[in-house]
């Protein structure tokens, strides 16, 4: 099973873990870091005050951070249970921007067999960056 695969069969499994009773919408993630053979997996966990929810993407790059320090990311999966796939939201891109360069590949899987393959910067094109202090 290629590294692919297994982050999509990883990130599955993460959304049928999500915490949503308000949405009902459950989201899987999973980050492929270097050097790491498991994929770090995170899911949307959300809350009754609806600024404090979490998105799987940020969970597992958070979590990833949390297990392995600051890492070169090769690639990350979002699943959800919706054709067309659903890609990740401004506020994941922005952190993913802080993790990874702009040709990381994302890779949004659905219902189906259906794939979106892209790159952060493609999604992100313009990202915020913390001005340089001179």
């Amino acid at each position: 099973m290629s590294d692919v695969d297994r982050a999509i069969a990883a990130a599955r499994a993460a959304a049928t873990r999500a915490y949503a009773p308000y949405s009902g919408f459950h989201v899987g993630a999973a980050v492929k870091l270097q050097d790491i053979d498991e994929p770090v997996v995170g899911c949307n966990v959300e809350n009754a005050s609806f600024g404090a929810t979490v998105c799987a993407e940020r969970t597992a790059i958070l979590s990833g951070v949390a297990a392995h320090g600051k890492r070169p990311i090769e690639f990350i999966v979002v699943a959800t249970a919706i054709d067309p796939p659903a890609l990740p939201c401004a506020l994941c891109l922005q952190v993913m921007a802080e993790f990874c360069p702009p040709e990381t590949p994302i890779i949004a899987v659905g219902s189906g067999e259906r794939r979106i393959e892209t790159q952060l910067g493609k999604l992100l094109p313009s990202p915020f960056v913390f001005p340089e202090s001179g």
